[in-house]
């Protein structure tokens, strides 16, 4: 499938056969007839789906193979396989002669089976459960992503079971069949993803149930009375499921939390973090250990350190950012070369391993940044102040500090505790006026490091580096957090200062532990993955692109990179931008944690680790205590069976953070055009799906849907292959990138979707 950044999975170019075998069979089924005078008489069948006999079949098969010494009637085995109309039951009964009739089953009673002795060993050993993450949409039927990296298993509505979106589950399969997608039926539950679920609960007078906010949860929670804990209708609320009985079809569960009433902007930044299962407040204990902690320096502790103080240092941020986790000194050496010194706060000085805020900065894994604020991953008296590379204050560093030519290449390196004290704080605006050409403190030493860092960049793009680019949307935001206009932020030279030498200190990083001198053992790490593209989908997004015109030549990684690199830059201001990176960036591998170095594809590097973000990256402070324990203490190892489950755990963090920023930036969207009803606005057709096109407007990048029964004019359908949509009368085509004018139809703001209407189809 090939969906699109902002909009749920439903939301697809290429969209699966959603094959609901319940309500297939009952429609055969009203084509059986039996004979009156023997009520177990093989029915006459008119015409029977062979692809819904044959998953039903497997279905048969595998329940007896899980019971081989248990036999069953059709009655019980239409109880197990959950139907319950007359007509799945014949086609059950029907099934169960016909396995008989061909020795796959034994009657062990009149009309009761046992599998074939002679099948239940091959059955067994051909019998393999696949392992996966659920992908719930929500009509209620799921995709299965399987942990090794197969493809896909598609999941009907009646196959679920009680599993919910982001479990842990185990599938049974059903036999493949030619040209369909493969199918199963979950079978176990291996681990829930979560049991808090946000949502608006409706009260009766004895009971409510919680409508929940995700498009994903395809069921209501019920909650018993007692179990309301003074909620009131109407209010969004966190309820917890409690139990699942084996006759309801909803989950039972109790409001563990009252956010407030729908709407309110509090209520709602905190309804996503709650969705994602994100800590709204630091436990008691984490503040105990901030009252107790003090920020002054010993003499003791600057004597251990490489003493930076007195040298030209500065920071590069955000005009609104507060938590400063890096620095960059500049000094001009004696021989003719350049020091430039990556300073990153030391975290880990003042977060010991094991105390009450390590443990909760681990669970948090990363700081999450919503529209309107920032949920720190450390509390704010580290990650504001103290641990903060505020400028004119002494500060604790561990750096890394480069020997470089005009060049930019590299002749000698040093890794090492610091103190530093920056002489100027800056904002990325402050900086590009410079580099384009404005005047400003510290000019000189501005552009000698922008020189520099553009010339890391030109030999990383030539070594192989894909150029990823993305937009983001910012917005101004009135004193009551409402949306009062909109932005896009743009990557400029002074961003990528910062980047090239964070870059530069990450491999480094990564280099010194994971390539050591002579044959010194290598010891366990943490490394920043990102592993090659798959080739199916590879060949999928080369397919994609073709059709909206654009070449892709993927003979070689060096054609591959080329073609990328050329492709984002051809696509640069036009309607299918959004779309085209968003499909490239799913074709790659998701980058991720790992103990096992395979390197980092997208920037061509053997080794890359991220050591510059400690405040808000949990792996970046684990980086920092493994070199401390390597480098500078020489303890021993810590084992790769240790590190990596909390490798694993940050990256699912990282990943849930992304989500809940993405869907912040959906809600603000929304609330933006609430008001906006009935305006017409500018837009970019950006995706195509079987209901409707998607269109982005121009200024806001905010996307709605324009649904096709009210398109005017005509009536319009999907042409999938190349992605446009056709009148079928009068043949107005609509394609990806086609610019038209769109009138605001309908806002839905909790449930973050927007309606248009197109102003002129002729």
């Amino acid at each position: 499938m090939i969906l699109h950044e902002n909009q749920s999975t439903d939301k697809t170019i290429h969209e699966s056969l959603n094959f609901d075998l319940k309500k297939t069979i009952f429609c055969i089924g009203q084509q059986l007839t039996f004979e009156k005078s023997n009520p177990y008489a093989m029915p006459k069948k008119k015409a029977v789906a062979t692809g819904v006999k044959s998953a039903l079949t497997g279905k048969i098969l595998n329940l007896l193979a899980s019971r081989p010494f248990k036999p069953v009637n059709y009655k019980q085995v239409s109880k197990e396989l959950n139907i319950k109309d007359k007509a799945g039951k014949d086609m059950v009964f029907n099934i169960l002669l016909e396995l008989a009739d061909e020795g796959k089953l034994i009657q062990d009673k009149p009309y009761r089976y046992l599998l074939a002795k002679s099948l239940i060993g091959e059955y067994a050993a051909k019998k393999e459960l696949i392992t996966g993450r659920v992908d719930m949409k929500s009509t209620g039927k799921a995709y299965v992503i399987p942990e090794k990296g197969e493809e896909d298993i598609y999941i009907a509505p009646n196959n679920v079971g009680k599993a919910l979106h982001g479990d842990t589950v185990k599938v049974s399969l059903f036999p493949k069949r030619k040209n369909h997608k493969t199918e199963g039926e979950i079978v176990e539950i291996v681990e829930r993803n979560k049991m808090d679920f946000v949502g608006v609960i409706n009260i009766s007078k004895q009971f409510g149930f919680l409508v929940p906010d995700s498009s994903s949860m395809p069921v209501d929670i019920f909650v018993a009375k007692e179990a309301l804990h003074q909620a009131k209708n109407g209010d969004k609320v966190i309820v917890r499921i409690t139990d699942w009985p084996k006759e309801s079809k909803n989950p039972f569960g109790e409001v563990i939390r009252v956010l407030g009433r729908p709407g309110d902007n509090d209520v709602e930044m905190q309804s996503i973090l709650a969705e994602y299962g994100f800590p709204l407040e630091f436990p008691r204990e984490v503040e105990n250990e901030m009252e107790k902690m003090k920020p002054q320096i010993s003499a003791a502790e600057i004597e251990k350190r490489r003493d930076f103080r007195n040298g030209w240092t500065i920071t590069i941020d955000p005009a609104d950012a507060k938590d400063f986790d890096d620095a960059l000194s500049l000094r001009l050496l004696d021989n003719g070369r350049i020091e430039v010194g990556v300073h990153i706060a030391d975290v880990s000085f003042y977060v010991p391993e094991g105390s009450a805020t390590d443990r909760e900065a681990q669970n948090r894994g990363t700081s999450v940044y919503l529209v309107d604020r920032t949920i720190p991953m450390l509390p704010e008296k580290l990650s504001n102040n103290i641990c903060s590379l505020r400028p004119h204050e002494e500060k604790l560093c561990f750096s890394a500090v480069f020997e470089m030519d005009e060049n930019a290449d590299v002749h000698q390196e040093w890794i090492g505790k610091t103190i530093i004290r920056s002489v100027r704080r800056y904002a990325y605006e402050e900086v590009q006026s410079i580099i384009e050409g404005g005047d400003g403190d510290f000019k000189e030493q501005l552009l000698l490091l922008h020189n520099l860092a553009t010339k890391l960049r030109e030999k990383r793009t030539k070594s192989g580096s894909i150029n990823f680019h993305s937009e983001e949307v910012k917005f101004v935001l009135d004193e009551n957090g409402k949306p009062i206009d909109t932005f896009i932020k743009v990557q400029q030279e002074s961003h990528m200062l910062i980047e090239d030498f964070m870059l530069l200190a990450n491999r480094c990083v990564a280099e010194r532990i994971g390539k050591p001198a002579g044959r010194k053992k290598i010891k366990p790490f943490v490394y920043r993955i990102h592993d090659e593209p798959n080739p199916e989908k590879l060949a999928t997004f080369v397919q994609f692109v073709s059709k909206l015109g654009y070449e892709m030549n993927i003979s070689n990684r060096e054609k591959l990179v080329k073609s990328y690199n050329n492709l984002f830059r051809a696509v640069e201001g036009r309607g299918e931008k959004n779309l085209v990176e968003a499909v490239a960036i799913r074709t790659m591998a998701r980058a991720e944690y790992s103990t096992q170095n395979i390197g980092h594809y997208g920037l061509a590097f053997k080794f890359y680790t991220h050591f510059t973000s400690p405040i808000r990256r949990y792996p970046d402070l684990m980086v920092h205590r493994l070199l401390q324990r390597y480098l500078l203490e020489n303890k021993e190892e810590i084992s790769a069976e240790t590190l990596e489950p909390v490798c694993k755990h940050a990256s699912e963090m990282e990943r849930r953070a992304a989500e809940m920023e993405r869907e912040s930036v959906k809600y603000k969207q929304a609330e933006y055009l609430a008001d906006k009803v009935g305006k017409v606005f500018e837009g970019l057709i950006s995706g195509v799906s079987k209901w409707g096109i998607f269109v982005e407007l121009k200024q806001s990048k905010c996307e709605g849907m324009v649904r096709y029964n009210e398109m005017p004019g005509d009536y319009y359908y999907l042409d999938e292959d190349n992605y446009c949509v056709i009148g079928q009368h009068y043949g107005k085509v609509f394609r990806l990138g086609d610019p038209v004018s769109i009138r605001v139809k309908k806002v839905d703001i909790i449930q973050k979707k927007l309606d248009f209407a197109i102003v002129d189809a002729n």
